[in-house]
C-alpha cells in the first residue's frame, strides 16, 4: 500500500466526503470542512425507556445527508443487565466509555436512553425537539482507506500538525432484531440500527493503522473520527457503508 508521503497530491484536490469503491480495489472515505453531527445513543435492550430512542436514531436511514452530515452510533451498555436480560449488543467498553463522558463532565448522571452529540449531552430527544444544529467550525482533512483488513487513517491539520490525536474506529451493523425474554423489556421484540459492534482506538500526530481482521461479519459501515486525549468534542468524522468484506 502507498505510503502516508505518496499520498501528498490527493490531499491537494480533497473535496467533501465521498466514497469511492470498485472490486478488488481499496475503499476510500474522506471529509474537509464541516464536520458532520456525531450522534452518539447510550441504549440497552434492558430499559424500558430505550425502544423509543432506538427508533429515533433509526430515523437516521432517511436522513438525506446522512454520513455527510449526521454520523450515528449506538453504543450498548452492560449494566443494566442485573434485571435478567444480558444485552447481546452490550460491551463493558461500552459502558466505560459513557463514564468517562461522566468524568469529564459531559453528562449529569449515567443513565439510558442517554444521547451525546459532538461530545456533550443533549436532552431534547425528551422534549421532542429536533436534533441540534451543528456549531460552525471547520476541521483539516480525514481520510481512511480500507485495503483487504487493514484500514489506513490520514489527517492533514489546516495549517499543520498541532499535536496528538486520538483516532477512534466504530464497525456498525443494522437489521438486527433480538426477541427480549426477561427483563423489563420482556416479551418485545427490539429491532436496531447503527450499532457499534466493534471499536477500536489508536494514538499519533497525523496517520493510525488499525486491523479489522477480527470484525465480525454483521459489519456495514465504518465510522472514524478524531479528537485531543482528554477531548470530548470530535476533530473530525468520516463515515460510510462498507462495499466490500474483510479478507
Amino acid at each position: 500500500m502507498p505510503g502516508f508521503g505518496a499520498r501528498a497530491a490527493f490531499w491537494g484536490g480533497l473535496l467533501v466526503l465521498g466514497l469511492m469503491a470498485t472490486p478488488g480495489r481499496a475503499q476510500v472515505w474522506q471529509q474537509q470542512g464541516q464536520p458532520p453531527l456525531l450522534i452518539e445513543l447510550y441504549t440497552s435492550e434492558g430499559c424500558s425507556s430505550c425502544p423509543p430512542a432506538d427508533a429515533r436514531l433509526a430515523s437516521l436511514l432517511q436522513h438525506p445527508d446522512l454520513w455527510r452530515r449526521v454520523v450515528p452510533l449506538a453504543f450498548h451498555v452492560d449494566y443494566w443487565g442485573h434485571l435478567g436480560w444480558r444485552d447481546p449488543f452490550a460491551r463493558p467498553a461500552y459502558s466505560q466509555r459513557q463514564r468517562s463522558l461522566l468524568a469529564r463532565g459531559r453528562l449529569r448522571s449515567l443513565y439510558t436512553p442517554a444521547w451525546v452529540v459532538d461530545g456533550t449531552e443533549w436532552r431534547g430527544f425528551f422534549q421532542h425537539q429536533p436534533w441540534p444544529t451543528p456549531r460552525p467550525r471547520t476541521a483539516g482533512a480525514l481520510r481512511a482507506e480500507l485495503q483487504g483488513a487493514r484500514l489506513h487513517v490520514a489527517y492533514r491539520a489546516e495549517g499543520g500538525s498541532d499535536g496528538p490525536r486520538v483516532a477512534h474506529l466504530a464497525l456498525l451493523a443494522f437489521d438486527r432484531v433480538s426477541q427480549v425474554g426477561a427483563g423489563e423489556n420482556r416479551g418485545r421484540r427490539l429491532p436496531h440500527q447503527f450499532v457499534v459492534v466493534e471499536q477500536q482506538q489508536a494514538r499519533g500526530t497525523d496517520e493510525w493503522w488499525f486491523d479489522l481482521r477480527s470484525s465480525i461479519d454483521a459489519r456495514r459501515a465504518l465510522v472514524v473520527w478524531l479528537g485531543a486525549a482528554q477531548q470530548a468534542e470530535p476533530l473530525q468524522v468520516v463515515a460510510g457503508w462498507l462495499e466490500q468484506g474483510v479478507e
